[in-house]
């Protein structure tokens, strides 16, 4: 498989695309003072703890305060939040020992390395988080780290379980546990690089993954990988001290950086860039990082934009549209909620007379598993998928369905889960949702419709001023005009030609219909007197 990396700097924006044998599987995008929370430290103060949910809304200097659920909370040997600054005037500053809350759900966007799984007891057992009410106070200043972005209505959601991102490694300042991406196979280097890594961390300057760029690693590069990440937790801890709450105290790798920083590995064949100072700036870091994947790095130098060429902006511009076309002719229809995100599947104009209605409602359906996973992907949707694929009746073809389905979802970096299909065909499935979704991100509610993707029709319109006309004729009002949309106009016209002497009657008013292309299609104003004094609020639903 081909895969790359292209980055384009376009108007202050950086936008990033993954591709995969020449299809696009993942978007990023950074506009300027757009900021990514994702990763940063900030020693907030804990606004309200609400026990009724087992979590606790912390200050941190946003619009609204972050979410911080009790498993989240990481406690340190005396039960307190750790950090280098844990609660009010208090100096924890626990660096090691339990960890008794959970691993947040909402691990950073890091490639998904491998952690140890947080609140385990000796035996390996999990431990339960302690109560909100026991583990924060209100008030108290608390060092967080954001695991997900605002979205929509909801703040940032929040850990005391820091985590400190380099090239190779992932520093854990707050636990003593040494481990190795899961990604890496080979069990023979595995055991190496953990040998290796027990051998460099001190017993008081926490823990350590090595991440799947490690593969390989020599024990002088993990050290002084090490040595760089735990003089950065010093640094959070100097500024942590010295800082009031809200306080940003370490800000994570920008988007291009971090994703040089997490993604550019021998696992990809080309990185290309648009913009001469990115590409300097990425080849001295790789050039002192990782030396041998120089030669993949391309500065592009075409007149058309990059994106144009590669063909990135046409595959993302499907990635808007709710219909996905399969390659036998089925389609999928993608549907985004605040709930959940739904996916349709039919077998549209697929019709093959050489094979039976079930080996066609199979390729349907495996050709759609396919296309979903790399749906997912592009457009970034996270939370809970539901999945209604063309009921099939034997339960292999039902089985081989959720293999495909599950074996394309191992190449996405978000985490994902995916159920057995039910009884009426559904598969539901989980997408790990750090930041808003590329639609959301990229567009804006419709102003006609409300954001439902849908506008009252003509008819209901003239409904609408009907009984908007009634209710202003029996509170007094003499004199009325209506004035709607052209379209509406025109359905009154050829369907309801008596509209407005009808109304008149009805309502005792004398009352007329006046088109204003200004008007969205579902909107009316009505006014009322000479003076057309407008009543839309005072007597329209």
């Amino acid at each position: 498989m081909k895969r790359e990396i292209l980055v384009s700097l376009v108007g202050g924006e950086a936008w990033v695309a993954l591709k995969e044998d020449g299809v696009l599987v993942e978007t990023l995008f950074q506009r300027p003072g757009d900021g990514r929370l994702v990763g940063d430290v900030f020693l907030g103060r804990v606004d309200a703890v609400v026990p009724g949910i087992q979590a606790a809304f912390v200050d941190i200097g946003g619009e609204k305060s972050a979410f911080l659920h009790a498993s989240d909370v990481l406690r340190g040997g005396d039960g307190e939040p750790g950090g280098p600054r844990g609660g009010g005037d208090d100096r924890v500053g626990q660096k090691n020992g339990g960890r008794g809350g959970r691993a947040s759900r909402g691990r950073r966007d890091r490639g998904q390395e491998e952690r140890r799984s947080g609140g385990r007891g000796r035996n390996g057992r999990r431990r339960e988080p302690m109560p909100i009410q026991d583990a924060v106070k209100h008030g108290q200043s608390l060092l967080v780290q954001v695991t997900k972005e605002p979205i929509s209505t909801k703040g940032a959601r929040v850990t005391t379980d820091i985590s400190l991102a380099g090239r190779f490694l992932v520093h854990l300042p707050l636990s003593g546990h040494v481990g190795v991406s899961r990604k890496i196979a080979d069990r023979n280097e595995r055991a190496r690089l953990r040998k290796m890594a027990q051998a460099v961390v001190r017993e008081d300057s926490g823990g350590v993954i090595v991440r799947t760029a490690g593969e390989e690693l020599s024990e002088e590069m993990l050290a002084q990988e090490y040595r760089r990440l735990v003089e950065r937790w010093e640094a959070i801890g100097q500024r942590a001290e010295q800082a009031e709450p809200p306080a940003l105290v370490h800000a994570e790798a920008k988007l291009v950086s971090g994703v040089v920083r997490d993604l550019f590995t021998d696992k990809f064949d080309a990185m290309t860039m648009d913009d001469r100072a990115t590409h300097k700036e990425i080849a001295d870091y790789v050039r002192a990082f990782a030396p041998d994947l120089l030669d993949r790095l391309h500065l592009y130098r075409g007149d058309a934009p990059l994106f144009d060429h590669a063909g990135v902006n046409a595959q993302l511009r499907r990635a808007f549209r709710s219909r996905v076309d399969l390659p036998s002719g089925g389609h999928a229809v993608v549907e985004q909620t605040e709930a959940l995100v739904s996916v349709d599947v039919n077998t549209g104009s697929f019709a093959d007379k050489k094979k039976s209605p079930a080996d066609t409602i199979l390729q349907t359906n495996l050709e759609a598993a396919r296309e979903i996973a790399t749906q997912l992907r592009v457009r970034d949707v996270g939370g809970i998928v539901v999945i209604d694929f063309i009921d099939m009746d034997a339960p292999e073809h039902r089985d081989a369905v959720v293999r495909e389905l599950r074996g394309r979802l191992a190449r996405d970096r978000a985490r994902t889960r995916v159920w057995d299909m039910s009884a009426l065909g559904l598969v539901e499935m989980t997408r790990q949702r750090v930041r808003p979704s590329l639609l959301h991100a990229l567009t804006d509610p419709c102003g006609e419709c409300g954001g439902v993707g849908r506008v009252a029709g003509a008819a209901t319109v003239l409904r609408d001023v009907e009984r908007a006309v009634r209710r202003a004729g029996a509170d007094g009002e003499a004199r009325l005009l209506a004035r709607v949309h052209p379209r509406v106009v025109l359905h009154a016209m050829e369907t309801e030609p008596a509209y407005v002497r009808t109304l008149s009657k009805r309502a005792g008013v004398r009352f007329d219909l006046r088109d204003d292309p200004l008007l969205r299609a579902g909107e009316y104003r009505l006014l009322a007197g000479r003076a057309e004094t407008d009543v839309t609020d005072k007597y329209g639903e």
